[in-house]
């Protein structure tokens, strides 16, 4: 099953006061191992609050170069469509595409939303369902989460969400070489396992040396 893990960021919080999507990261899932992602900085054509560039640190000269939504709504829509979207505090960045959909004259998003911080509610009840939170219970690194940035929060949050779900670890079936290297997200981040079976000449000297460690030890 495919699925999309969704991030975005802001100029500000509210769609009612006018703030834009400067950013869109999106992580591409099959059966839990990502395989594809869509990114793309934006021209929010405004000024970015004070609070948000506290939190993502984009300045206006650096998005006054970026391309508009409209540029990229396109590549956008056929990256998620016909997907389930997974979305820490959905509500949020669900009102904020939206926004941009119509402002580019296109629909709304009809894609099943699955809420990981509903989720993580309804499995925490009274306990901070915050991203890092959740990163902290999971002992999932976010070091690198100086700054909110929509790749680096997706891929916390993909695998903050196979935690959720109590999927420990992928299930993969890989046919060959080509596809472990299209399901990797950089060079030395794999989601396998490699299974290695000992030979029979391995198992013998195992037994022996466990039956000279056992009469050595007089059990």
């Amino acid at each position: 099953m495919k699925e999309i893990v969704l991030d975005t960021e802001t100029t500000g919080i509210s769609v009612k006061d006018g703030h834009r999507i400067v950013e869109i990261g999106c992580i591409e899932l099959d059966d839990l191992v990502p395989i594809n992602k869509f990114h793309s900085y934006l021209n929010p054509e405004r000024k970015v609050s004070d609070k948000a560039f506290e939190v993502h640190g984009y300045s206006d000269e650096f998005l006054s170069k970026q391309k508009k939504f409209s540029e990229i709504v396109s590549d956008f829509l056929n990256f998620i469509e016909g997907k389930n979207l997974i979305i820490h505090n959905a509500e949020f960045d669900i009102a904020h595409l939206n926004n941009e959909l119509f402002l580019a004259g296109h629909k709304k998003i009809s894609n099943k939303i699955i809420d990981t911080l509903e989720l993580a509610r309804l499995k925490f009840p009274g306990s901070s369902s915050s991203l890092d939170a959740l990163c902290k219970r999971y002992r999932i690194d976010n070091s690198r989460r100086i700054q909110h940035t929509a790749l680096i929060d997706c891929d916390l949050l993909s695998k903050v969400y196979i935690n959720l779900i109590d999927q420990k670890e992928p299930t993969l079936d890989f046919k060959n070489d080509e596809k472990i290297e299209k399901n990797k997200l950089n060079s030395n981040v794999y989601y396998f396992k490699k299974v290695i079976v000992p030979s029979t000449d391995e198992k013998s000297r195992h037994q022996e040396y466990l039956k000279n460690f056992l009469k050595k030890n007089n059990y």
